[in-house]
C-alpha cells in the first residue's frame, strides 16, 4: 500500500490535486459533549457566565472549519462555499450534539473541515462551562456522510 502523504524518499508530501476534476463536495460530521445536569441547564437557559455558549460554539465551529489547513499539516487550503452548524439538545444525556456540514466546489474533499469544525465547536462548549463541570466528555466525533470526488458517496452505516 502506498501512502499518499509520503514521497518516493519517505518524506512528508502534500498530495498534488492539480489534475483532479472540480466537483461539488459535501461532508457532514458530528460529535457529542456529555456534561452534568447543572452545566446543561445553564447552557440551555443561556445563563452561563461566559455568555451564549451554543451561539459561540457555532461561531467557533465555523472558524475551526475555515482554519483546518493551518491546523492539519497535509490539508489543502480550501475555498469553502458553505459551513452550516446545527446543535441538538440531548436532555436525557445530558449534553449536546454538534453537526457541521461543509461544502465547496473543488478538487479535494471537505471531510477534515467538517471534523475540525465539530472538534473546535465542542471544545468551545467545554471551555465556556468548565468552571461548572470539568468532567465533561467529548465523544463520538465522526464523519456521518460525504459526497463528491472520485470516491463518491459515503454514508455511515
Amino acid at each position: 500500500m502506498n501512502l499518499t502523504h509520503l514521497d518516493q524518499n519517505d518524506r512528508p508530501n502534500m498530495v498534488d490535486v492539480g489534475d483532479k476534476e472540480v466537483t461539488k463536495r459535501v461532508a457532514v460530521a458530528s460529535g457529542i459533549i456529555k456534561m452534568s445536569q447543572e452545566a446543561y441547564d445553564l447552557i440551555a437557559s443561556n445563563q452561563a457566565k461566559k455568555g451564549p455558549v451554543l451561539q459561540t460554539a457555532v461561531i467557533a465551529a465555523i472558524q475551526g472549519a475555515k482554519q483546518t489547513s493551518t491546523l492539519i499539516p497535509m490539508c489543502h487550503p480550501l475555498m469553502l462555499t458553505s459551513i452550516k452548524c446545527d446543535i441538538e439538545h440531548l436532555e436525557d444525556l445530558p449534553g449536546f450534539k454538534l453537526i457541521v456540514t461543509a461544502k465547496l466546489s473543488g478538487k479535494t474533499g471537505v471531510e477534515m473541515e467538517a471534523l475540525t469544525g465539530v472538534s473546535i465547536g465542542l471544545l468551545t462548549i467545554y471551555d465556556m462551562i468548565k468552571a461548572v463541570d470539568k468532567s465533561m466528555i467529548i465523544t463520538d466525533i465522526m464523519l456521518d456522510k460525504k459526497s463528491g470526488g472520485k470516491s463518491g458517496e459515503y454514508v455511515r452505516g
